[in-house]
């Protein structure tokens, strides 16, 4: 299988083109739109209460809960497709994970701002796997330092049955994003796998 090794500073980053096919994706994006539990959550941004531009939906081994942005997430239990899907992208990246967020971009205006997934649950360097399936989204990414053209942000198209790994110092250096589009697109289906570990056992 195919795969691609994106280099630049600060960043491990690891593309697979196409892990499911285009009958698979079609599948695997019709049953969990139908069967996930997803949710509009809102947030506070300068003391005004705004919805989350997608819907989300929380999946993990028990007692993992996960907060971002004043959002707090309690899980939900694996359903036997996630478990599936989980094999597979563990299979693939060789990383292990105990929880997913799924995203659901309805059309062209949901999107998800400049942000780093670094809370304090994820520890140290975490390794995300990102699953897309449905509608190909640009993906943005830019260096915290780079205040001049001396780091290049990196642009990818991610299109369905990819799998994009971010590891090493991605979310400690680097933000990413989803934009908002004029175009007319249809949904996209994001799954990003993670890692959660227990912050408040001692070292």
């Amino acid at each position: 299988m195919d795969v691609q090794t994106i280099t630049a500073p600060d960043t491990e980053l690891t593309l697979w083109p196409q892990v499911y096919s285009d009958s698979e994706c079609c599948q695997l994006f019709a049953e969990l739109h139908q069967s996930l539990h997803w949710q509009q959550d809102q947030i506070k941004i300068f003391g005004k209460v705004f919805d989350v531009p997608r819907l989300q939906a929380w999946y993990a081994d028990p007692g993992l809960s996960y907060q971002y942005s004043g959002i707090q997430l309690q899980p939900e239990t694996w359903t036997p497709l996630l478990l599936d899907i989980r094999k597979q992208v563990e299979t693939q990246s060789q990383q292990s994970f105990n929880s997913v967020l799924v995203n659901l971009y309805r059309d062209g205006q949901d999107s998800n701002g400049w942000h780093a997934d670094n809370e304090p649950e994820l520890g140290v360097n975490p390794v995300i796997a990102s699953l897309s399936l449905g509608e190909t989204r640009r993906f943005r990414l830019k260096h915290r330092q780079a205040k001049d053209a001396s780091i290049s942000p990196i642009t990818l198209d991610l299109k369905q049955g990819s799998l994009l790994l971010m590891a090493g110092r991605t979310q400690s250096c680097w933000q990413h994003c989803i934009t908002k589009t004029a175009r007319t697109v249809q949904p996209r289906i994001n799954l990003t796998f993670r890692n959660i570990i227990d912050v408040t056992s001692p070292l």
